[in-house]
């Protein structure tokens, strides 16, 4: 039977997942590289251990799965969005990749959103934060000029890693579009953006549809893997899109929240927004389709940290274990997991999390139980932003990650999302919608729909809302939305003296 590879190349690693027709796992593999940080605020890595972590995952696969070599059809990506790679002449890297968590790069956001914003916003749809690729390449400009001097490609990591696989550049759409160099209606390079901030379009590689074959496995890895057929390599997508494709998401009736370090709330999006930086909004791996996504910086982060403060020694099922018997609004304790700054609506690196409502009958079921509802809270703000803009309500939202383990938790994101939540039978991440466009592009299906239907699988359980309990968290809900303002002014003022 034929097989397809999903390659997810994320920040910390990346993973391989082989499937065949059915829709079956028949093999995966991953490999862990390191994240260099030579200064404060930095986030890099060298592209060569991506090329040393594939060659890795690549040989594991062909050992595991017996007739990898001679049934491997096809390979697409899923890989990590905004990271600056940087090429010299016949390829060469001339810089160690600027990943999307580095944070050096404030001072050109501010320069970038001052003398250009409201076009930038007209044109990407998004506004320019230090995680996108655009103020990565002033700062080079600014600090490294002898480096930019060698720069004849910029790439971005998947993309390189195709690069190596076949010898051929490009990027995709729905990459290209995390850049704050792309202009998401044309579906192109922008050449007002380029021209502003002094970049040659020459640097640019082609940008090609996330379905569009762009080469084969060269004969050397070929040989090496023992690859049998001619291997046809798929551009792929960036890894949020790719997420929600694994997920199933391929309709405006259905969003995705996903609950791992970061929160997002993402949906499909058929036609043309502009949410004026309020959310993200990119470029789809599905033809002529976009997604928006809102995200909070500190979902399971903030469970994290109020485990490892005040439940040192408990297993999250421990510290969860007594929430239930804890009434919606955990009897007036609110939560806010601002604990990093947050992203979604409020761009704003300076607000800190709270407590709110804190009395003496309060116990750790009450802190744990308002952590839960406060991430959900702040993911409850994109899904308001989409609703409101597409003027529908979502039929279903699927989670993922954290969230998705525990029973109360869905319970409570039904109540407070107001709407049907299911859970994937099995989660294999941004790979399984890697694998979905190798399978399309090969012609295994008609289209993602038909794709999705042998693809992915949902739990039977399905939560749904309970009537009493959505009418609290609307009341609670619109609390919450207040603790922005009103603590703003003060968190700002305590990282302030913080830096004196």
């Amino acid at each position: 039977m034929s097989y397809v590879l999903g390659i997810d190349l994320g920040t910390s690693s990346l993973k391989g997942i082989v499937m065949n027709k059915a829709g079956q796992v028949v093999g995966e593999a991953s490999a862990e590289y390191e994240i260099d940080s030579p200064a404060p605020g930095f986030s890099e890595q060298h592209p060569e251990y991506w090329v040393v972590a594939c060659e890795e995952v690549l040989t594991r696969l062909s050992i595991e799965v017996a007739d990898f070599g001679a049934e491997l059809e096809a390979i697409s990506f899923s890989g990590q969005m905004h990271s600056l790679v940087t090429l010299g002449e016949e390829g060469k890297i001339v810089h160690p990749a600027i990943l999307w968590n580095d944070v050096r790069t404030t001072k050109q956001c501010e320069q970038i959103m001052a003398e250009f914003g409201d076009s930038m916003i007209e044109i990407t749809k998004n506004i320019v934060l230090e995680g996108f690729t655009l103020p990565k390449i002033l700062w080079l400009q600014q600090n490294k000029p002898e480096v930019w001097a060698e720069v004849r490609k910029i790439m971005l990591p998947k993309d390189y890693l195709a690069f190596v696989l076949t010898g051929n550049m490009h990027c995709e759409y729905s990459d290209a579009a995390g850049t704050s160099l792309f202009d998401i209606e044309k579906c192109d390079w922008s050449a007002e953006i380029c021209e502003k901030f002094g970049i040659a379009m020459s640097i640019l590689p082609p940008v090609v549809s996330s379905m569009e074959q762009v080469g084969v496995v060269n004969a050397g890895y070929a040989k090496r893997f023992g690859l049998k057929r001619e291997v046809k390599v798929f551009a792929g997508g960036a890894d949020n899109a790719c997420a929600a494709l694994g997920a199933g998401v391929v309709s405006e009736d259905y969003a995705l929240v996903s609950l791992g370090t970061s929160g997002v709330f993402s949906s499909f999006e058929a036609d043309i927004s502009n949410y004026k930086g309020k959310l993200h909004f990119f470029n789809h791996v599905i033809p002529d389709a976009n997604y928006s996504m809102g995200v909070t910086l500190a979902a399971g982060n903030s469970l994290n940290w109020f485990k490892n403060t005040f439940g040192k020694g408990l297993s999250f099922a421990e510290l969860l274990a007594d929430v239930y018997t804890v009434a919606p609004g955990s009897e007036g304790l609110l939560f806010t997991p601002y604990i990093v700054g947050e992203r979604t609506p409020h761009v704003d690196s300076k607000i800190r999390g709270s407590f709110i409502g804190i009395d003496t009958r309060h116990e750790l079921k009450h802190f744990a139980r308002a952590v839960l509802e406060g991430i959900t809270f702040s993911l409850k703000d994109a899904q308001i932003l989409m609703e409101e803009a597409k003027n529908k309500k979502f039929k279903q939202i699927i989670s993922v990650g954290g969230g998705a383990k525990n029973a109360d938790w869905m319970q409570m994101q039904a109540d407070i999302f107001n709407a049907e939540i299911i859970r994937l039978e099995v989660e294999q991440g941004p790979g399984v919608g890697a694998c979905m466009l190798a399978a399309v592009g090969s012609g295994w299906f008609a289209d993602f729909e038909a794709c999705r239907d042998v693809f992915v699988q949902y739990k039977d359980a399905t939560f749904t809302p309970r009537a009493e309990n959505v009418k609290k968290y609307e009341k609670l809900y619109e609390v919450y939305t207040q603790v922005y303002p009103a603590t703003k002014n003060i968190c700002g003022t305590l990282t302030d003296l913080q830096e004196v």
